[in-house]
């Protein structure tokens, strides 16, 4: 077993739409960045690559590549989870927690679930997802940028699993 941790933060600005978990959030701004800048399936994509010792999502989805720009982060995490199990490692669980004062998250909780389930091939019962607030303290409290946080626990399997 091996466990890897992922954190990710982007601004917020006007004019681009708000993505969480792969899923378009209504909200008078959006997170500033080259892909769709998805800070919670970023921070996934951090620990899954931490916990294979694959280094980190800039190394392998570089934001000076072309090919990235406005890319689906959920896209990223298909290929994050291509390159992790090609190293013989399974996805056992994922624990994620965004920081963000608003808008509130939990109606869309269920599906950003299913879409990093989906994207890593798990059960959504294994993928948590939490939102939480910083009480309007640092950038994040003040609107400013929203982030988020992902623990995952990852097994080597044998060579013939």
């Amino acid at each position: 077993m091996r466990v890897g941790i992922g954190y990710d933060v982007h601004g917020l600005v006007a004019g681009r739409k708000l993505v969480l978990g792969g899923v378009d959030i209504p909200f008078e701004k959006g997170l500033l960045g080259h892909s769709d800048a998805d800070v919670l399936v970023h921070a996934v994509c951090d620990a899954l690559l931490g916990a294979a010792g694959l280094g980190d999502i800039g190394v392998h989805f570089p934001d000076t590549d072309p090919e990235y720009k406005d890319i689906s982060s959920i896209k990223i995490l298909t290929k994050t989870y291509e390159l992790v199990s090609s190293k013989n490692f399974k996805v056992m669980n994922v624990d994620s927690t965004i920081f963000a004062d608003a808008p509130k998250l939990s109606p869309y909780r269920e599906a950003m679930q299913k879409n990093i389930a989906r994207a890593i091939e798990i059960e959504p019962e294994c993928v948590n997802v939490k939102a939480t607030t910083l009480e309007g303290l640092g950038m994040i409290g003040k609107g400013e940028g929203i982030g988020a946080m992902c623990v995952v626990l990852v097994e080597l399997r044998k060579k013939n699993e």
